[in-house]
C-alpha cells in the first residue's frame, strides 16, 4: 500500500508541475522579452541621443569622441635583421 501511495504522490506532482509550467512559462517568457526589450531599447536611445548630438554640431566643427592611447615604442626589443628571399 505504501509503494502505490508513493507512485500515486509522485505521479500527481509530475503532473502538477507539468500543467502549472503550461501555465506559467508564457508568462516568464514574456516577462523576459520584455526585459530584453526595455535593454535593447535603452542602448538604443543612448545611441539616438549621441546622433542627434552630432547632427546639431556645426559644419567644420571638430570633435574627439575618445582620445586613442599613444603606445611608445621600446627601443630595447632587439637588433632589426635585413633578410632578402632566396628564390
Amino acid at each position: 500500500m505504501g509503494l502505490l501511495k508513493t507512485i500515486l504522490i509522485i505521479a500527481l506532482v509530475y503532473y502538477g508541475i507539468k500543467i502549472l509550467s503550461r501555465i506559467f512559462a508564457p508568462l516568464l517568457l514574456k516577462f523576459a522579452a520584455k526585459k530584453a526589450e526595455e535593454r535593447f531599447g535603452g542602448q538604443f536611445g543612448q545611441f539616438q541621443k549621441r546622433q542627434n548630438q552630432q547632427t546639431e554640431k556645426k559644419e567644420g566643427e571638430i570633435t574627439i569622441d575618445k582620445i586613442p592611447e599613444t603606445k611608445t615604442s621600446n627601443k630595447n626589443v632587439g637588433e632589426y635583421v635585413d633578410y632578402e628571399e632566396i628564390e
